[in-house]
């Protein structure tokens, strides 16, 4: 195989592709042995009929479409990794020559990724700002987690108090009529969450175990039901168990279990982790809101490079779906008859589109030049340590994330994070 490259304009590259008639001869005895169940001659069992007749017969045209599905994939990949390219886009083939015993010729249009130049992008100036955790930052966010995983116990000797998980049977009336919606049984209810209208869970404090109430409470006017909205109601409940959380050891088996693949981990190595996490989401909230938007329009007008028009389109396409998501169908079938207001409207979501790759590719190649990585263990971690703090298992959670192939697209949230934070957290060690 052999291949010439052709650089066209705005990082529009053409391969010129030739597979010798020998590998192209293969690839057409690859199609007939596919397909030749599929050719009935006379005289021959189905299946059994020589190659040379069935071109003979069906002409040798017949081979062509799968010969090249065989060939093609592995000539253009050979071909990319002969010259170096780094395509962001499909292949447009085209045949240029075919026939038994010729050469195989085609060409393949492809976009390549921009060659972003950084120059010395280190010297942006960012105002110094203060990230320091204290310990009683970390002991919380510790405690938390902890509370989170913890089991429910059931108390039986005391009554009910603010913190507890009590569960009961209720029925809500107003004017002494049941309201739909206003009946439960074994409902677990945690005292202090505001989980219930005003009132209610103040009145269930103090109960015990099997206690039965009528607990007078007044709905707000501003409730989302307006049939009850302001009316006074009487709720009849029984408390039918109470449970309060375990209290979890904050201990190196505690830190094993919130840093998995740390067979090995102890309670220092999980504080110095959740120093880093508070850390993290105080600066990533820092320039999420401020410094990430300047730094990165910094970058956006100072790097002039060719974008790739077809990512541009992709992400005018992505930012009109989500525009016609909350379209009304009438709105959606005009743009349908109208082309040219559908051309006017996606030119409105052009500048942005434009933005947004330009970011992209500006991330991914200052990554490359700062040499920023995010493996899968890190990834995992990551998952494992949010999942605890929401009371979630870990496992399952990461499970769901990859198993919807959503891991990617937080791996490169990951990497645009570490980039930026990389470059933030330098800038200011220096002011």
């Amino acid at each position: 195989m052999t291949s010439t490259l052709e650089k066209l304009e705005k990082g529009i590259a053409k391969l010129t592709i030739e597979v010798d008639s020998i590998k192209f001869d293969e690839g057409l005895n690859y199609s007939f042995n596919k397909n030749k169940s599929k050719f009935k001659l006379d005289g021959f069992r189905v299946g059994k009929a020589p190659r040379s007749l069935v071109e003979k017969m069906y002409g040798e045209q017949v081979l062509y479409e799968e010969a090249i599905d065989y060939l093609l994939p592995e000539a253009y990949t050979n071909a990319v990794r002969e010259h170096e390219l780094k395509v962001v886009s499909r292949p447009d083939v085209d045949i240029v020559q075919i026939g038994k015993g010729q050469n195989l010729i085609f060409t393949a249009v492809v976009t390549l990724k921009p060659e972003v130049t950084l120059g010395e992008y280190k010297r942006v100036e960012i105002e110094k700002v203060d990230t320091q955790i204290t310990d009683e930052e970390i002991n919380d966010e510790i405690e938390k987690a902890a509370e989170a995983n913890s089991r429910l116990i059931t108390v039986e000797d005391r009554p009910v108090k603010v913190g507890d998980v009590v569960t009961i049977d209720f029925e809500g009336f107003v004017d002494g009529v049941a309201f739909e919606g206003g009946k439960a049984e074994n409902f677990a209810l945690r005292l202090g969450s505001a989980q219930f209208i005003p009132g209610f869970e103040e009145q269930v404090i103090g109960m015990q175990k099997d206690d039965e109430a009528t607990i007078k409470v007044t709905f707000p006017e501003n409730y989302g039901g307006k049939e009850l909205a302001g009316k006074d109601a009487e709720f009849k409940i029984k408390v039918n168990k109470i449970q309060v959380k375990e209290d979890v050891a904050i201990d190196d088996e505690l830190a094993k279990k919130m840093l998995p693949g740390q067979e090995n981990a102890t309670l220092e190595e999980l504080r110095n982790q959740v120093k880093i996490q508070i850390e993290n989401e105080e600066l990533s909230k820092l320039y999420n809101d401020e410094l990430k938007p300047a730094l990165l329009e910094i970058f956006v007008e100072g790097f002039n490079f060719d974008l790739p028009e077809f990512v541009v389109d992709q992400e005018i396409d992505m930012a009109l779906n989500r525009s016609a998501a909350s379209m009304s169908e009438d709105e959606i079938t005009e743009l349908r008859e109208n082309a040219e207001k559908l051309v006017e409207l996606r030119e409105t979501f052009r500048n942005d589109a434009v933005r947004s790759v330009k970011a992209t590719f500006i991330i991914d190649s200052l990554a490359q030049a700062e040499g920023v990585k995010v493996v899968e263990q890190e990834v995992m971690q990551t998952i494992y340590f949010e999942a605890m703090q929401m009371g979630q298992d870990p496992q399952k959670a990461y499970e769901q994330y990859k198993n919807s192939g959503y891991l990617p697209a937080i791996q490169m949230s990951m990497v645009e994070d570490k980039v930026l934070s990389g470059l933030l957290n330098s800038k200011m060690k220096e002011a």
